[in-house]
């Protein structure tokens, strides 16, 4: 499911996943062979998303943002703006996951070369999502904080029960999995932290 934010143009945010995995796996001169076997997911499936011929779940993007030693934020991208250190409310596109309903937007200004993204996330009553993976080349720290409801984090062996206006730190070199044990949405922010790249104008 595709969900636009108000004022938005529209935009097919399967095309923009494509154009940015197909992107940075060109960039880093990997064959499509050589991302299935860093990041675990088939050839066949990373074509079928390059293509943007497959609405890939969270947990694909993010076996593949691995791979591409990325955080799972820089496949939603949009690598079609010119570089800006401002990120207007209405040019956002929320993006759903097909399997656990979660809803996610990147807030942080598009392609401006810096170390932090922000990204929010709404996490329906009784979802759940669990990263498989979590160990990448480059190193990368998130916060969570929760604005809203209640959301249980697993990292590794460790469980967190976060309350809002909790704030959670970690590094992502492990498995982590959110769950909504509640009866009401859960929204967070997420901020993470990863080697700047250069402007893209």
């Amino acid at each position: 499911m595709k969900e636009m934010t108000a004022g938005s143009l529209p935009e097919d945010i399967d095309t923009r996943i494509a154009n940015r995995v197909r992107t940075l796996r060109t960039e880093r001169q990997m064959t499509l062979e050589t991302l299935s076997a860093r990041s675990g997911v088939s050839r066949s499936m990373i074509s079928l998303i390059e293509r943007g011929e497959s609405s890939a779940t969270a947990v694909v993007l993010e076996k593949i943002a691995t791979g591409l030693n990325v955080s799972l934020a820089t496949l939603f991208e949009d690598s079609s703006r010119p570089a800006n250190p401002v990120s207007r409310h209405a040019d956002r596109v929320s993006w759903r996951d097909p399997q656990s309903g979660y809803v996610r937007r990147n807030i942080s200004p598009a392609n401006f070369p810096s170390q932090i993204q922000i990204v929010e996330v709404d996490l329906p009553a009784g979802a759940s999502v669990a990263y498989e993976t979590g160990a990448r080349e480059v190193s990368i720290h998130q916060q969570i904080w929760v604005q809203e409801g209640k959301v249980e984090v697993r990292a590794g062996n460790e469980t967190y029960r976060l309350s809002e206006n909790d704030c959670l730190a970690m590094q992502l070199n492990e498995p982590i999995a959110f769950r909504n044990r509640s009866r009401k949405v859960a929204r967070y922010i997420v901020v993470l932290s990863q080697p700047s790249r250069p402007p893209r104008m």
